[in-house]
Order: structure tokens, then sequence, then C-alpha cells
């Protein structure tokens, strides 16, 4: 299973969560949001082989200075449906992994991406992504994704053995962000090594599964 911990602020939550095996380390550059990185250069410095910029935008342009200014190459980006399509293959012309969004709602166009992030519809949570909030798993991504919403070690197995029969094969791993805090923003080491640690250790059910 690969691992997302999304949220991280600082250059030492993410340093131990690289160092934990986390395969994805969320960086989000908005600023209304509690987890809004400040200094995504700084913070990303030492892990920018798996840090992912975490935007919210219909500006392809902006989203590319940032990602360029930090020396970022995988993009989370939360865009408004009528622009995704567009923006999205403007990010991917320029040789930037998409790890797209998509919510769990039937209301939405099915556009590629190298991965998918199968999270809450922002039409119930009232926010773009982060809301720390499950879901129902009724409208499953078009390929390869990871589970997001309400996800921490204690609910992995649970949530997992919820996805539905058509859509395990695609299960590629899980990110989380809320539930491993001790404040937003400011990451627990415990959970977020409990979460690591048991997230990985769901690979061989994972593979079985599938086959």
């Amino acid at each position: 299973m690969k691992v997302k911990v999304c949220g991280l602020t600082n250059a030492g939550d993410a340093a131990f969560a690289a160092a934990e095996g986390a395969d994805y380390l969320g960086f989000v550059a908005h600023q209304p949001s509690p987890r809004h990185c400040a200094d995504l250069a700084s913070a990303s410095r030492e892990v920018r082989d798996r840090a992912v910029l975490v935007t919210v935008s219909d500006d392809a342009e902006a989203i590319l200075r940032m990602a360029r200014a930090a020396g970022i190459k995988i993009i989370q980006p939360h865009v408004s449906r009528d622009h995704r399509a567009k923006v999205v293959q403007r990010l991917k012309s320029e040789g930037y992994f998409i790890l797209l969004p998509w919510c769990d709602d039937g209301d939405q166009s099915s556009i590629a991406a190298d991965l998918y992030l199968w999270e809450s519809s922002p039409d119930i949570t009232g926010v773009a992504g982060g809301s720390g909030q499950t879901h129902s798993m009724t409208y499953p991504p078009p390929g390869p994704f990871l589970l997001a919403g309400g996800l921490k070690a204690d609910n992995l197995q649970e949530r997992a053995a919820l996805i539905p029969m058509e859509a395990r094969s695609h299960l590629m791993g899980f990110d989380a962000a809320s539930r491993l805090e001790l404040s937003p923003g400011i990451k627990d080491p415990s959970k977020v090594r409990a979460f690591i640690r048991t997230a990985k250790s769901m690979t061989d059910e994972a593979s079985h599964a599938r086959h």
C-alpha cells in the first residue's frame, strides 16, 4: 500500500513521516486552510522526491509557479468542475504527476490522471478536501486511487472492507491528515507512525483481494 500523510506544515514533521515510510507527503498551499504551509520551499526541501503540492485554484499558471518555486513535481489540484479538465491538461503538459481529487459523487466527468484521491464531496463537507469526514464510497474513481476521508490507524481495516468489490482492484493506498494531528498542521508522531505501519501491513491482504 502507498501511504500519503497530508497537511504537513514544517520540515520536522515531513522528515519524520518520510523516515517512517510515507510515500507521499502533502503540503497545502491554500491560505484559508488551517494546514496552509507558509514556507513551502523550506518545509519540503528535504523530501522533494515525495512532496505533493496541494492547491485549491482554477489558475493553472499560478499552480505551476508555486510548484516550480518549491521544486515539487507532484500536484494535487482541487479545481472547480468547469475548469478541471483544462487545468489538469495544462499541468500534465508540463510533465507533472497528477494526484487528482475525486469526490464521492456522480456529477463529474472522467479525467485522466496518474492517480486519484477518493475523498468526501465538498457539497457535503463544505470544504475542498481535508474535511476529516468519511464518505459512502458510492462513486469510485476511474482508475488507481488512494482512499481518503477521516482515516487513521484504528479504522483503516474497517474502511477498506467497505470499498465496493468492483473498486478494490484499484485501491493503491491511503491518505490521512487531520486524524494524525496534535493540533491543525502539527502532527502527532505516534499517530503518524501507527497509520503508516497499519497501512503498510495491509499490502499482502490487498494483493490477495486484487487477485
